[in-house]
């Protein structure tokens, strides 16, 4: 890519958008079978650049978590190709029709999808979301501009050409996949405020840079949020439950958006659950930070602050307080949840009703693993992000969630009086 300015990318996507919109669903399909096979078979290639984004990450001190979500081996790189796979098999959203009736005029009205036009998306060290959203633009009708960042430049940059080169061989424009990485900042400010020529932009990664993308935008936005995620403990918990639940929750993965970040336990449980839980996770090797009971119940604990309640650690951390009743615990995520994920564990039938009824957040579970909340876990075969607002899209976003809809009028020449 030569172009001179960020600006011709934005351009020469808006001009590929058209194209895109054209594809057959079997075009679409075709074309994300061919990517998913040229990601297995330059698989050495996306490793060997991959390794070096890691070598600067670790000479940058970026630290476990962002090296985590930066690696890819070749494991998770079989995982992207066979993400890529799922997306492609999945129904083409464009095109279905979700509503429509009849005028009493005879007009008939349907209301279908169609393609958003441009999606862009700037996020961290995360080289997986350009090969997922690359994925779910195409199969949904879209283009896409791409704006990395700087820790996985190198994985990013052969990902990109990887893809581009797959999508000229399946016969579709590889102009439809750009990036502004090598703009740098100005790249990513052209994204922001390419109104006209970007049609929905979502940003992915640490709360300042959701929140420097959502005030500095002047393109609309989709708001994929932090995590800081909670479990309650009821007082009805099964041990085995609360032990297996927070522990997978916290420990599976703990950079990602997903995973516990704090532990809400009833108080009637505490002496019950809280040396179990405490016990299996220390064993796991977190770190808990908890309150004064929860200090008197575990010799190891760190004194939580009232930092700790509002903090999305990404790491081997994890908060830990008593709360008195359901009705504490609703009141601590009302004050300190960003509105991801929350689970209750409890047997109580109306306690788990009342939850799932009063947490106003993107998910909300009874009785399972926050881990859950993830596209590919749902269904979606990748997702775009999770969104935290409440326009459009909210959760797991999949294909549906990059399409808008348009309202298509037959007539036979009625007029309007």
């Amino acid at each position: 890519m030569t172009d001179p300015t960020p600006q011709a990318r934005l351009e020469r996507a808006k001009e590929a958008s058209r194209a895109t919109a054209g594809l057959t669903s079997d075009d679409k399909a075709r074309a994300l079978e061919a990517i998913a096979l040229a990601l297995e078979e330059n698989a050495p290639r996306i490793i060997e650049a991959n390794g070096r984004d890691i070598a600067r990450g670790r000479e940058d001190g970026i630290g476990d978590s962002l090296i985590d979500r930066l690696r890819l081996d070749e494991r998770r790189v079989s995982a992207l190709a066979a993400a890529v796979r799922e997306v492609a098999a999945l129904p083409d959203p464009v095109g279905r029709v979700v509503g429509g009736h009849r005028m009493p005029n005879g007009v008939a009205l349907e209301q279908v999808r169609v393609p958003f036009g441009v999606v862009g998306a700037i996020y961290e060290a995360r080289p997986n979301v350009t090969v997922d959203i690359a994925a779910l633009a195409l199969r949904s009708g879209n283009a896409v501009v791409l704006r990395g960042g700087s820790a996985a430049r190198d994985s990013n940059t052969v990902l990109v050409e990887v893809m581009r080169g797959a999508l000229e061989g399946a016969g579709v424009t590889p102009e439809a996949i750009q990036t502004v990485d090598d703009f740098g900042r100005e790249g990513a400010k052209a994204l922001m405020h390419g109104r006209g020529l970007i049609d929905v932009l979502v940003p992915r990664g640490s709360a300042g840079l959701i929140e420097t993308v959502v005030t500095e935008s002047t393109v609309p936005v989709i708001e994929t949020g932090a995590g800081n995620v909670h479990i309650v403990l009821d007082e009805s918990a099964p041990d085995d439950w609360a032990r297996d639940i927070v522990v997978n929750a916290k420990v599976q993965r703990p950079s990602v958006c997903n995973a516990v970040e704090t532990v809400l336990v009833h108080r009637q449980a505490a002496p019950r659950l809280i040396p179990l839980v405490a016990s299996a996770l220390m064993s796991e090797g977190v770190a808990i930070h908890g309150d004064d009971i929860v200090a008197g119940l575990v010799a190891t604990v760190i004194p939580a602050t009232e930092e700790d309640w509002a903090t999305e650690y990404l790491s081997l951390d994890i908060a830990m307080k008593v709360v008195d009743s359901l009705d504490d615990a609703l009141d601590h995520i009302r004050r300190y949840s960003t509105g991801h994920t929350e689970s209750i564990i409890t047997t109580d039938t109306r306690n788990a009703e009342r939850f799932l009824a009063e947490v106003d957040s993107a998910v909300v579970m009874v009785n399972a693993s926050t881990r859950f909340t993830d596209g590919g876990e749902f269904g979606f075969g990748a997702e775009v992000g999770i969104s935290t607002q409440k326009l459009h899209a909210r959760g797991p976003m999949g294909l549906s969630e990059l399409t808008s809809t348009k309202w298509l009028a037959r007539g036979a020449g009625q007029t309007r009086g």
